[in-house]
């Protein structure tokens, strides 16, 4: 299953190994931030992180002038923004040193020597966790998820004001929630309904209309024997998407919450394999 389906973990990107070039550490998952030698070094005004983190996300490859400037302005850039341009690159030069190399190719800026680095350890654990998933070793998937998750330190490329970035901020916030999804329904089938019941209510409140947390809040439920919870948890979000959609839930939510009227025994929790 990948991120791009509703129920999956993979990301695509290289596993490459862990660590920065020359000392040079880049972060994007929570406000952007550059580390020499695990000291962070300072990036200039907002509107210059903005244009590092655009040039950080092409991954080496060259961006033009105007795909820059749309980038990070939009379609209303101020009249002097070809001369801002040219300052920001210039302040990014002075201050990554020699470590990274900021060059204009002729067609467009290339940035190299520079990678978003827990991005790509991100990615590294994400299929980790998938290759153990496949395998069946549900604990070990929980585990390498757990570690891509503490990557984070808040939004992505928190505070930063650019067109483009609040589009990825938006598309990483799904891979989150997508990956998310995936580990507490892992957890669950080891058995661990109990101790995600708390964490799946506060997620469902923070997002009433995705019926995936719905679906595992109500399995959660029901498998700690709290069947009528897990029926009132359905009829809420039927309601929300009624009142916010005009729309029933979707056949997911809805088998599910056939077979809890029904009481499928298949929804139960495998019993543990005895040990010999």
């Amino acid at each position: 299953m990948g991120e791009g389906t509703p129920r999956g973990l993979r990301e695509s990107g290289s596993a490459e190994a862990e660590g920065a070039s020359d000392g040079l550490r880049f972060e994007l998952l929570g406000p952007l931030r550059a580390l020499r030698d695990g000291v962070e070094i300072p990036l200039g005004p907002p509107k210059q992180r903005a244009v590092l983190a655009v040039l950080l996300l092409q991954e080496g490859r060259s961006i033009s002038y105007d795909a820059l400037v749309e980038a990070v302005w939009g379609g209303a850039p101020p009249l002097h923004v070809r001369n801002l341009v040219q300052k920001y690159v210039s302040g990014l030069r002075r201050a990554l040193g020699g470590a990274a190399e900021l060059v204009w190719t002729g067609s467009g800026y290339r940035l190299t020597g520079a990678d978003a680095d827990d991005l790509r350890e991100r990615r590294r654990w994400v299929d980790e966790a998938l290759a153990a998933r496949d395998a069946g070793e549900l604990r070990r998937a929980g585990e390498l998820v757990e570690r891509a998750e503490e990557l984070w330190r808040g939004e992505f490329a928190e505070g930063l004001q650019a067109p483009y970035l609040a589009a990825e901020r938006l598309r990483w916030a799904e891979k989150r929630l997508t990956v998310l999804e995936a580990r507490l329904a892992g957890e669950i089938e080891l058995g661990r309904s109990f101790e995600y019941v708390h964490e799946l209510v506060r997620l469902v409140a923070a997002h009433p209309l995705r019926e995936r947390l719905v679906e595992l809040l109500m399995l959660a439920l029901y498998r700690t024997g709290r069947s009528s919870d897990a029926l009132t948890a359905y009829e809420a979000a039927r309601q929300r998407l009624a009142e916010a959609l005009g729309a029933d839930p979707g056949p997911p939510l809805r088998s599910l919450h056939a077979r809890i009227l029904r009481q499928d025994p298949a929804l139960l929790p495998r019993p543990p394999v005895p040990v010999s």
